[in-house]
């Protein structure tokens, strides 16, 4: 997280919570259980989803309801979120990176989902 995002809370922000997602290729084979306790999972990082939050007081309570309500935890998967920023903040990021160029903003504008707990 590069924002203090301790001055940054209030219900005038949209916050972007990040997931990362983890498979787990040891449970997609027929002859595997893919338990850590049998010696045969095989997990892998995976890119996560962008959920643009509105209608929470802080960044804390934007990665609670996405863990809440978008979190997966079972054996072929883990999802969790992993970063929260403003969307302001995230809009910037993408605009300043070096390696981002204009159809990585489009894809990330066209695959973020908007999400609030009044939805």
């Amino acid at each position: 997280m590069g924002q203090d995002l301790n001055n940054t809370a209030g219900m005038g922000h949209n916050w972007v919570v990040s997931t990362q997602l983890l498979e787990n290729y040891g449970a997609h084979d027929d002859e595997s259980t893919g338990k850590f306790s049998d010696g045969q999972a095989y997990w892998k990082f995976k890119s996560g989803t962008d959920y643009i939050v509105s209608g929470v007081h802080s960044a804390a309570d934007a990665m609670a309801f996405v863990m809440a309500k978008f979190a997966i935890n079972c054996l072929e998967l883990k999802e969790f979120p992993a970063d929260v920023v403003t969307e302001e903040h995230w809009l910037d990021e993408i605009d300043e990176g070096p390696e981002y160029d204009s159809g990585y903003k489009d894809f990330k504008l066209k695959y973020a989902k908007r999400v609030s707990p009044a939805l």
